[in-house]
Protein backbone atom coordinates (compact mmCIF):
# COMPACT_ATOMS: atom_id res chain seq x y z
CA UNK A 1 0.00 0.00 0.00
CA UNK A 2 0.92 3.37 -0.74
CA UNK A 3 1.94 6.11 1.80
CA UNK A 4 1.04 9.76 2.64
CA UNK A 5 5.04 10.68 1.64
CA UNK A 6 4.94 8.62 -1.45
CA UNK A 7 2.48 11.60 -2.42
CA UNK A 8 3.64 14.49 -0.52
CA UNK A 9 7.13 14.78 -1.96
CA UNK A 10 8.09 17.71 -3.65
CA UNK A 11 6.92 20.93 -2.49
CA UNK A 12 5.43 23.68 -4.85
CA UNK A 13 8.08 26.81 -5.05
CA UNK A 14 6.21 30.04 -4.88
CA UNK A 15 7.75 32.00 -8.06
CA UNK A 16 8.89 35.17 -7.77
CA UNK A 17 8.18 38.37 -9.59
CA UNK A 18 11.01 40.12 -8.98
CA UNK A 19 14.00 37.89 -10.32
CA UNK A 20 13.27 38.18 -13.74
CA UNK A 21 12.32 41.28 -15.62
CA UNK A 22 9.19 41.16 -17.79
CA UNK A 23 8.96 44.44 -19.44
CA UNK A 24 10.60 43.83 -22.48
CA UNK A 25 7.66 41.02 -22.54
CA UNK A 26 4.93 42.92 -21.92
CA UNK A 27 6.23 45.69 -24.11
CA UNK A 28 6.74 43.59 -27.00
CA UNK A 29 3.04 41.60 -26.75
CA UNK A 30 1.57 45.32 -27.08
CA UNK A 31 2.40 44.99 -30.88
CA UNK A 32 0.97 41.51 -31.22
CA UNK A 33 -2.65 40.67 -31.17
CA UNK A 34 -5.16 38.75 -29.31
CA UNK A 35 -4.35 38.14 -25.55
CA UNK A 36 -1.10 39.26 -25.89
CA UNK A 37 -1.59 42.55 -26.87
CA UNK A 38 -4.35 42.63 -24.03
CA UNK A 39 -2.19 41.66 -21.45
CA UNK A 40 0.11 44.67 -22.39
CA UNK A 41 -3.29 46.80 -22.15
CA UNK A 42 -3.53 45.58 -18.39
CA UNK A 43 -0.29 46.30 -17.99
CA UNK A 44 -0.48 49.69 -18.86
CA UNK A 45 -3.64 50.91 -17.26
CA UNK A 46 -2.61 48.74 -13.84
CA UNK A 47 0.65 50.93 -14.05
CA UNK A 48 -1.47 53.89 -14.77
CA UNK A 49 -3.35 53.03 -11.40
CA UNK A 50 -0.07 53.34 -9.44
CA UNK A 51 1.13 56.70 -10.63
CA UNK A 52 -2.76 58.27 -10.13
CA UNK A 53 -2.00 59.51 -6.72
CA UNK A 54 -5.68 59.63 -5.67
CA UNK A 55 -6.17 56.19 -6.66
CA UNK A 56 -6.83 53.56 -3.92
CA UNK A 57 -6.42 49.70 -5.47
CA UNK A 58 -8.36 47.28 -4.28
CA UNK A 59 -6.88 43.49 -5.37
CA UNK A 60 -9.51 41.13 -6.10
CA UNK A 61 -8.40 37.11 -5.61
CA UNK A 62 -10.55 34.32 -6.41
CA UNK A 63 -10.18 30.53 -6.99
CA UNK A 64 -7.11 29.09 -5.88
CA UNK A 65 -3.81 30.98 -6.17
CA UNK A 66 -2.00 30.51 -3.74
CA UNK A 67 -1.65 26.79 -3.58
CA UNK A 68 -0.51 27.13 -7.24
CA UNK A 69 2.94 28.86 -6.68
CA UNK A 70 1.29 32.83 -6.97
CA UNK A 71 2.17 33.81 -2.96
CA UNK A 72 5.30 35.59 -3.52
CA UNK A 73 3.23 37.59 -6.26
CA UNK A 74 0.71 38.56 -4.29
CA UNK A 75 2.79 39.49 -1.62
CA UNK A 76 5.21 41.57 -3.50
CA UNK A 77 2.22 43.61 -4.31
CA UNK A 78 1.25 44.05 -0.64
CA UNK A 79 4.92 44.67 0.47
CA UNK A 80 5.77 47.44 -2.32
CA UNK A 81 2.21 49.54 -1.92
CA UNK A 82 0.75 48.11 -5.19
CA UNK A 83 -2.42 47.54 -3.49
CA UNK A 84 -4.58 49.13 -0.67
CA UNK A 85 -7.10 46.66 0.09
CA UNK A 86 -7.74 42.95 -0.83
CA UNK A 87 -10.80 41.43 -1.43
CA UNK A 88 -10.28 36.92 -1.73
CA UNK A 89 -11.79 33.72 -1.01
CA UNK A 90 -11.13 32.45 1.98
CA UNK A 91 -9.29 29.35 -0.04
CA UNK A 92 -6.57 32.50 -0.80
CA UNK A 93 -6.63 33.72 2.51
CA UNK A 94 -6.95 30.84 5.09
CA UNK A 95 -6.40 27.04 3.86
CA UNK A 96 -3.80 28.25 1.44
CA UNK A 97 -1.66 31.26 2.59
CA UNK A 98 -2.48 31.13 6.45
CA UNK A 99 -1.92 27.31 6.07
CA UNK A 100 1.76 27.70 4.50
CA UNK A 101 2.28 30.22 7.42
CA UNK A 102 2.07 27.84 10.03
CA UNK A 103 4.22 25.81 8.24
CA UNK A 104 2.72 23.57 5.89
CA UNK A 105 3.12 23.11 2.25
CA UNK A 106 1.05 22.36 -0.99
CA UNK A 107 2.82 19.40 -2.93
CA UNK A 108 3.28 18.99 -6.56
CA UNK A 109 0.86 16.37 -7.78
CA UNK A 110 -1.18 14.64 -10.79
CA UNK A 111 -5.37 15.09 -11.56
CA UNK A 112 -4.53 11.24 -12.91
CA UNK A 113 -4.49 9.74 -9.89
CA UNK A 114 -6.80 7.40 -7.27
CA UNK A 115 -9.04 9.81 -5.69
CA UNK A 116 -10.36 7.14 -3.29
CA UNK A 117 -6.52 6.14 -2.38
CA UNK A 118 -6.17 9.88 -1.64
CA UNK A 119 -8.91 9.63 0.68
CA UNK A 120 -7.80 6.64 2.46
CA UNK A 121 -4.53 8.56 3.22
CA UNK A 122 -6.17 12.04 4.32
CA UNK A 123 -4.76 13.73 0.90
CA UNK A 124 -6.57 16.37 -0.64
CA UNK A 125 -6.58 16.88 -3.97
CA UNK A 126 -6.53 20.76 -5.96
CA UNK A 127 -5.87 19.84 -9.75
CA UNK A 128 -2.79 18.84 -10.02
CA UNK A 129 -1.71 19.93 -6.27
CA UNK A 130 -1.70 17.85 -3.19
CA UNK A 131 -2.77 19.21 0.64
CA UNK A 132 -2.17 16.91 3.78
CA UNK A 133 -6.11 17.24 5.28
CA UNK A 134 -4.32 16.40 8.62
CA UNK A 135 -2.75 19.40 8.73
CA UNK A 136 -5.18 21.38 7.24
CA UNK A 137 -6.66 20.02 10.66
CA UNK A 138 -4.57 21.82 12.64
CA UNK A 139 -5.37 24.93 10.28
CA UNK A 140 -9.22 24.26 11.06
CA UNK A 141 -8.22 24.27 14.79
CA UNK A 142 -5.97 27.12 14.80
CA UNK A 143 -8.34 29.45 13.68
CA UNK A 144 -11.16 28.11 16.63
CA UNK A 145 -8.01 29.00 19.24
CA UNK A 146 -7.88 32.44 17.91
CA UNK A 147 -12.05 33.06 18.08
CA UNK A 148 -11.35 31.38 21.78
CA UNK A 149 -8.67 34.28 22.54
CA UNK A 150 -11.32 37.71 21.39
CA UNK A 151 -13.97 38.77 22.94
CA UNK A 152 -17.07 37.48 22.00
CA UNK A 153 -19.22 39.91 19.54
CA UNK A 154 -19.35 40.27 15.61
CA UNK A 155 -16.83 41.23 13.49
CA UNK A 156 -15.94 41.65 10.33
CA UNK A 157 -14.33 38.88 8.18
CA UNK A 158 -11.56 42.28 7.94
CA UNK A 159 -11.12 42.03 11.88
CA UNK A 160 -10.60 38.53 12.25
CA UNK A 161 -7.94 37.94 9.51
CA UNK A 162 -6.07 40.46 11.32
CA UNK A 163 -6.27 38.67 14.19
CA UNK A 164 -4.60 36.02 12.18
CA UNK A 165 -1.92 38.43 11.39
CA UNK A 166 -1.03 39.28 14.39
CA UNK A 167 -1.06 35.46 16.03
CA UNK A 168 1.65 35.14 12.94
CA UNK A 169 3.61 38.36 13.90
CA UNK A 170 3.31 37.26 17.73
CA UNK A 171 5.00 33.69 17.32
CA UNK A 172 7.42 35.07 14.99
CA UNK A 173 6.28 32.54 11.87
CA UNK A 174 4.78 33.23 8.65
CA UNK A 175 6.88 36.30 7.52
CA UNK A 176 6.12 36.29 4.30
CA UNK A 177 2.63 35.38 4.38
CA UNK A 178 -0.06 37.48 2.69
CA UNK A 179 -1.58 37.45 5.87
CA UNK A 180 1.55 38.70 7.62
CA UNK A 181 2.25 41.15 5.48
CA UNK A 182 -1.01 42.79 5.24
CA UNK A 183 -0.95 42.90 9.06
CA UNK A 184 2.09 44.46 9.65
CA UNK A 185 0.90 47.12 7.02
CA UNK A 186 -2.30 47.80 7.96
CA UNK A 187 -4.02 46.29 4.73
CA UNK A 188 -7.70 45.20 4.96
CA UNK A 189 -8.41 41.59 3.76
CA UNK A 190 -11.61 41.10 3.07
CA UNK A 191 -13.09 37.47 2.64
CA UNK A 192 -17.00 37.88 2.03
CA UNK A 193 -17.74 33.71 1.97
CA UNK A 194 -15.66 33.76 4.99
CA UNK A 195 -16.84 30.23 5.83
CA UNK A 196 -16.38 28.69 2.98
CA UNK A 197 -13.04 27.64 4.09
CA UNK A 198 -10.71 26.68 7.26
CA UNK A 199 -12.32 29.34 8.90
CA UNK A 200 -15.55 28.07 8.88
CA UNK A 201 -14.51 24.86 10.07
CA UNK A 202 -13.00 26.44 12.71
CA UNK A 203 -15.88 28.87 13.45
CA UNK A 204 -18.17 26.10 13.94
CA UNK A 205 -15.97 24.59 16.21
CA UNK A 206 -15.49 27.47 18.15
CA UNK A 207 -19.39 28.13 18.46
CA UNK A 208 -19.83 24.75 19.25
CA UNK A 209 -17.44 25.02 22.28
CA UNK A 210 -18.95 28.49 23.09
CA UNK A 211 -23.06 28.40 22.43
CA UNK A 212 -23.55 31.67 24.53
CA UNK A 213 -20.97 33.98 23.79
CA UNK A 214 -18.73 33.53 20.61
CA UNK A 215 -17.15 35.25 18.20
CA UNK A 216 -19.59 35.73 14.79
CA UNK A 217 -18.23 37.35 11.11
CA UNK A 218 -20.58 39.50 9.51
CA UNK A 219 -20.61 39.98 6.05
CA UNK A 220 -22.50 43.53 5.51
CA UNK A 221 -19.97 44.23 8.05
CA UNK A 222 -17.42 43.56 5.59
CA UNK A 223 -19.64 45.25 2.94
CA UNK A 224 -20.13 48.21 5.07
CA UNK A 225 -15.90 48.56 5.41
CA UNK A 226 -15.55 48.43 1.88
CA UNK A 227 -17.89 51.15 1.02
CA UNK A 228 -16.72 53.34 3.73
CA UNK A 229 -13.23 53.48 1.46
CA UNK A 230 -14.99 53.82 -1.28
CA UNK A 231 -16.31 56.60 -0.13
CA UNK A 232 -13.37 58.34 1.27
CA UNK A 233 -10.96 57.45 -1.44
CA UNK A 234 -10.91 60.14 -4.87
CA UNK A 235 -10.46 57.59 -7.51
CA UNK A 236 -10.60 53.93 -7.15
CA UNK A 237 -8.93 50.97 -9.19
CA UNK A 238 -9.70 47.21 -9.45
CA UNK A 239 -6.94 44.81 -10.02
CA UNK A 240 -9.46 41.17 -10.52
CA UNK A 241 -7.59 37.40 -10.58
CA UNK A 242 -10.34 35.81 -11.57
CA UNK A 243 -13.81 36.60 -10.53
CA UNK A 244 -16.64 34.84 -8.50
CA UNK A 245 -17.70 36.70 -4.77
CA UNK A 246 -14.54 38.94 -4.60
CA UNK A 247 -15.07 40.65 -8.40
CA UNK A 248 -18.78 41.40 -7.34
CA UNK A 249 -18.04 42.16 -3.93
CA UNK A 250 -15.93 45.09 -4.86
CA UNK A 251 -17.80 46.38 -7.68
CA UNK A 252 -20.76 46.41 -5.63
CA UNK A 253 -19.31 49.40 -3.85
CA UNK A 254 -20.39 52.04 -6.17
CA UNK A 255 -23.74 51.89 -5.01
CA UNK A 256 -23.88 50.57 -1.71
CA UNK A 257 -22.26 53.72 -1.49
CA UNK A 258 -25.29 55.90 -4.08
CA UNK A 259 -27.77 53.56 -1.92
CA UNK A 260 -26.50 55.50 1.67
CA UNK A 261 -26.93 58.57 -0.31
CA UNK A 262 -22.98 58.81 -0.83
CA UNK A 263 -23.39 59.35 -4.91
CA UNK A 264 -19.62 58.51 -5.81
CA UNK A 265 -17.52 57.59 -9.19
CA UNK A 266 -17.44 54.60 -10.72
CA UNK A 267 -14.29 52.51 -10.82
CA UNK A 268 -12.02 54.87 -12.72
CA UNK A 269 -9.64 51.53 -13.30
CA UNK A 270 -10.46 47.76 -13.41
CA UNK A 271 -8.20 45.43 -15.28
CA UNK A 272 -9.35 40.77 -15.13
CA UNK A 273 -7.52 37.91 -15.59
CA UNK A 274 -9.64 35.46 -16.48
CA UNK A 275 -10.43 32.23 -18.54
CA UNK A 276 -14.62 32.35 -18.23
CA UNK A 277 -16.71 32.92 -20.38
CA UNK A 278 -19.12 35.86 -21.11
CA UNK A 279 -22.01 34.08 -22.98
CA UNK A 280 -23.64 32.45 -20.18
CA UNK A 281 -24.03 35.40 -18.13
CA UNK A 282 -21.54 34.15 -15.17
CA UNK A 283 -19.96 36.67 -13.11
CA UNK A 284 -16.45 35.93 -13.91
CA UNK A 285 -16.50 36.20 -17.43
CA UNK A 286 -19.14 39.29 -17.64
CA UNK A 287 -16.96 42.19 -19.07
CA UNK A 288 -15.77 45.08 -17.61
CA UNK A 289 -18.08 46.99 -20.21
CA UNK A 290 -21.06 45.38 -19.34
CA UNK A 291 -20.24 46.37 -15.53
CA UNK A 292 -20.44 50.37 -16.41
CA UNK A 293 -24.41 49.47 -17.15
CA UNK A 294 -24.65 48.41 -13.07
CA UNK A 295 -22.81 52.03 -12.45
CA UNK A 296 -19.69 50.05 -11.04
CA UNK A 297 -16.82 50.46 -13.66
CA UNK A 298 -16.26 53.70 -15.56
CA UNK A 299 -15.20 52.95 -19.82
CA UNK A 300 -11.89 53.97 -20.67
CA UNK A 301 -9.40 52.66 -18.44
CA UNK A 302 -10.29 48.74 -18.22
CA UNK A 303 -9.73 45.85 -20.08
CA UNK A 304 -9.77 41.98 -19.69
CA UNK A 305 -7.53 39.41 -20.34
CA UNK A 306 -8.59 35.70 -20.86
CA UNK A 307 -5.72 33.99 -19.65
CA UNK A 308 -5.25 31.70 -16.88
CA UNK A 309 -3.24 32.91 -14.38
CA UNK A 310 -0.41 31.35 -13.38
CA UNK A 311 0.79 32.26 -16.88
CA UNK A 312 0.13 36.01 -16.93
CA UNK A 313 -0.49 37.17 -13.32
CA UNK A 314 3.63 36.90 -12.63
CA UNK A 315 4.58 38.67 -16.03
CA UNK A 316 2.15 41.02 -14.68
CA UNK A 317 3.43 41.85 -11.27
CA UNK A 318 6.98 41.78 -12.69
CA UNK A 319 6.09 44.64 -15.35
CA UNK A 320 4.48 46.80 -12.54
CA UNK A 321 7.19 46.02 -10.44
CA UNK A 322 10.39 46.77 -12.66
CA UNK A 323 8.84 49.59 -13.99
CA UNK A 324 8.86 51.42 -10.78
CA UNK A 325 6.29 53.62 -10.53
CA UNK A 326 5.63 52.23 -6.91
CA UNK A 327 8.49 53.58 -5.19
CA UNK A 328 6.67 57.18 -5.52
CA UNK A 329 3.46 55.88 -3.75
CA UNK A 330 2.85 55.61 0.16
CA UNK A 331 0.98 53.04 2.06
CA UNK A 332 -2.73 54.00 2.85
CA UNK A 333 -2.80 51.83 5.72
CA UNK A 334 -6.44 51.50 5.47
CA UNK A 335 -7.31 48.92 8.34
CA UNK A 336 -5.82 50.96 10.77
CA UNK A 337 -7.94 53.58 9.38
CA UNK A 338 -11.06 51.50 9.69
CA UNK A 339 -9.88 50.90 13.07
CA UNK A 340 -10.11 54.17 13.93
CA UNK A 341 -14.26 53.48 13.67
CA UNK A 342 -14.23 56.67 11.46
CA UNK A 343 -17.95 57.59 11.15
CA UNK A 344 -18.96 59.06 7.65
CA UNK A 345 -20.79 62.07 8.34
CA UNK A 346 -24.89 62.20 7.23
CA UNK A 347 -25.28 62.93 3.57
Amino acid sequence: MPKKGDYLREPVRHIDPKSFNAVPVIEAMGHMSYQARNLAHVAKIYEQMLADRDCTVILCLAGSLVNAGLKQCIVDLLRHNMADAVVATGANIVDQDFFEALGFKHYMGSPDVDDNELRELHIDRIYDTFIDEDELRVCDRTVAEIADSLQPGVYSSREFVREMGRYLAERGIGEDSIVRVAYEKAIPIFIPAFSDCSAGFGLVLHQWRNPQRHVAVDSVKDFLELTRIKIAAKDTGLVMVGGGVPKNFAQDVTVAADVLGFPVPMHKYAIQITTADVRDGGLSGSTLKEASSWGKVAQGFSQMVWAEATLVFPLLVSYVYHRGTWKERTAKRLSAWLDEAVHLPAP
